[in-house]
């Protein structure tokens, strides 16, 4: 009997132990899993509504990374990122996984194949409890490398979601935000904000993110078609509002959300 006794309480212990490691793995992670049905639909709405249907859309497991949640028929691929590439871009240090970063980002067949293959590994590093400041320098030096090899050809990367919580600056610093800024990126290799007069501009105007191979030209909607889109998703955003605080848009509690 004290035998099995003692055993109970041997067992107890382990099982406690094992229980708070991995709990501490979990936070450590950094990510709390969205509800499956609000991130296919968060996924879905980083791209033009005739598209939504046939793409292929992935949820995010904190513990493996992303999977195949929808298996599309069309060229189109569309995530949740939960610490996006973005982080990556700035010399400043990444001391921690952000825990609130939504990045709602969908690709063409060609940034399927290469862009997005960076979300997938940092998910996947993250999952697996590499420490941030590590990571950051190993997709670092990935991109210093060319592992990381530019599109193809010539595409396209709809983020037209009402709502997404990112870095304001990532070139310039860890500094968060939420807002409402859909846009669409065109994939432009070597091409500088120079060349597109971008400096001069500001505004609505196109400008460029990440210049060299993997150069972006970022294009804002305007106006109207923004209202539209936050119009035709205001169910979307006020279900993440109730998840978390940090991702209510401005206006849904009179300021901007830091």
């Amino acid at each position: 009997m004290r035998r099995l006794k003692s055993f109970a309480v041997v067992a107890g212990l382990i099982l406690s132990t094992t229980i708070s490691a991995n709990s501490k793995k979990e936070s450590a992670q950094g990510i709390e899993a969205l509800p499956r049905d609000v991130e296919m639909e968060l996924a879905s709405s980083a791209l033009p509504a005739p598209l939504q249907e046939a793409a292929t859309i992935y949820v995010l497991d904190p513990h493996k990374g992303f999977v195949v949640a929808r298996k599309g028929t069309n060229s189109f691929h569309a995530l949740v990122a939960r610490t996006g590439d973005d982080a990556f871009r700035g010399s400043w240090p990444l001391t921690e996984y952000p825990p609130d970063v939504l990045y709602p980002v969908s690709f063409d067949a060609a940034g399927a194949r290469a862009h997005m293959q960076v979300i997938f590994d940092i998910a996947e590093a993250q999952a697996k409890g590499m420490p941030a400041a590590e990571l950051k320098q190993l997709i670092q030096e990935r991109f210093r490398t060319g592992h990381y090899k530019p599109p193809a050809r010539a595409g396209i990367s709809y983020m037209l979601a009402p709502i997404m919580r990112t870095y304001d600056d990532p070139e310039q610093s860890p500094k968060i935000s939420t807002a409402s800024h859909p846009h669409v990126m065109y994939f432009t290799p070597n091409v500088s904000g120079k060349d597109i007069g971008s400096g001069e501009l500001g505004g609505m105007f196109p400008h460029i993110i990440m210049p060299g191979p993997h150069g972006l030209i970022v294009q804002a909607l305007d106006t109207k078609e923004k209202a539209a889109i936050n119009k035709r998703h205001a169910g979307l955003t006020q279900k993440l509002c109730k998840l978390k605080q940090a991702w209510c848009l401005p206006q849904q509690h009179g300021e901007h959300t830091d």
